[in-house]
């Protein structure tokens, strides 16, 4: 046993050169996934089953579960990291390990380290190393589906209350010019929910490393950006501001994504500013870009949340958990759209001040048409 564990610690480069070469030969998601990532947890792995053998003189306590509980961690980062990495299946994770056994076997042979001592060690650090990636890799994907979901299905209530609110304005004895604008919101916020609607057909067919879809075209950000103020000054009670300087901000974004940032910026910030002081937006035209900010004024996010709000699957407990969610949720997605634009995200946070969440988009960083973009994940669980 102390033989095969002096092997593997000597030889490991050798072991993790083989295997690379392997992997990218048998499994085809390997090759879309860098060198790094594609190693990601192998290393880690080594170290622990080289631990195990080590330690284990002991034919007798070879099977205890309790020794191969060490392999946890580093797995469970595996099938996490391979959630986010594009084409992988739970055969693809399989055939990871299967190549992974077989090459710490042939090394060990050709150096007369192999025995059934230490053949029963792999086979159930092997086996444990399996069901924690794929648990994890199963999990991850779930959840990112469930959160998915939750996003669309909370960012459905803005356009629907809207156009419930359109229509339930409507009068009688109002003139052919008003009715008019109220067809028009209400039309067009029915079209947004529509499409939201498409967007949870997606998230619910989603595979690893897909991300979500995004279609640009080339449009005037301001009539946009006019229309959810008009919209968001019929349903919230807190009166709303708009700031623009400008009637046309031309440039190639994603109308559905934006319309769904600044509706999220303002819900949040009515419901968490006062509910007596206004809700600005701000939309500042450069060169070369377009800011939109949201303020309010109420109770100010730490720094420790601040940096934590954007990432998509936080797994955190408690009150925070709570504050983090309730922001979150519809914050999610908000990273991905930023970074489809090379863009930029800035939270300002202070009692005196209030808080402004502002998006800076580049007006001409895409060409129209719909293409995949990746989700800005987070795994710390001790957030």
């Amino acid at each position: 046993m102390r033989k095969a564990a002096e092997i593997l610690k000597l030889q490991k480069e050798k072991v993790l050169n083989m295997w690379e070469e392997s992997v990218k030969k048998e499994i085809k998601a390997s090759n879309f996934t860098s060198r790094i990532a594609l190693r990601d947890h192998l290393p880690h792995l080594m170290d622990d089953i080289n631990r195990i053998i080590h330690r284990l003189e002991n034919f007798d306590v070879i099977k205890d579960k309790e020794h191969y509980e060490e392999v946890y961690e580093h797995c469970i980062q595996h099938g996490r990291q391979r959630s986010s990495s594009s084409g992988y299946t739970v055969d693809q994770i399989l055939r990871e390990y299967i190549i992974f056994h077989r090459i710490l076997t042939e090394v060990l042979m050709e150096e007369d380290a192999y025995s059934t001592e230490v053949g029963i060690v792999l086979k159930y650090a092997l086996e444990n190393a399996m069901l924690f990636s794929v648990s994890a890799f199963s999990n991850s994907l779930q959840e990112m589906r469930q959160k998915l979901i939750g996003i669309l299905a909370h960012d459905m209530r803005n356009p629907i209350s809207a156009a419930y609110m359109a229509i339930s304005s409507i009068e009688h004895d109002q003139g052919k010019e008003r009715l008019e604008v109220i067809k028009k919101m209400a039309k067009s916020s029915l079209n947004r929910s529509l499409d939201l609607i498409e967007g949870l057909l997606d998230s619910i067919t989603l595979q690893a490393g897909e991300g979500i879809f995004m279609d640009f075209s080339e449009f005037n950000l301001v009539e946009s950006v006019s229309t959810i103020y008009q919209e968001a000054s019929q349903i919230y009670s807190n009166e709303i501001r708009l700031e623009c300087g400008e009637e046309e901000v031309v440039g190639v974004f994603d109308k559905m994504m934006v319309t769904r940032v600044l509706e999220n910026f303002i819900s949040n910030a009515v419901k968490y500013g006062e509910w007596n002081k206004p809700v600005s937006i701000l939309v500042e035209n450069f060169q070369e870009s377009v800011s939109i900010r949201v303020h309010n004024q109420g109770e100010p996010i730490s720094e420790e949340r601040q940096k934590e709000i954007f990432y998509f699957l936080n797994t955190t407990n408690g009150d925070k958990a709570m504050e983090l969610r309730s922001y979150g949720m519809g914050l999610a997605l908000v990273k991905a759209v930023s970074d489809a634009h090379s863009g930029s995200l800035e939270i300002k946070s202070n009692k005196k001040e209030g808080t402004t969440f502002s998006i800076t988009l580049n007006k001409a960083k895409n060409s129209p048409g719909k293409k995949r973009v990746a989700l800005n994940f987070s795994y710390n669980d001790n957030l």
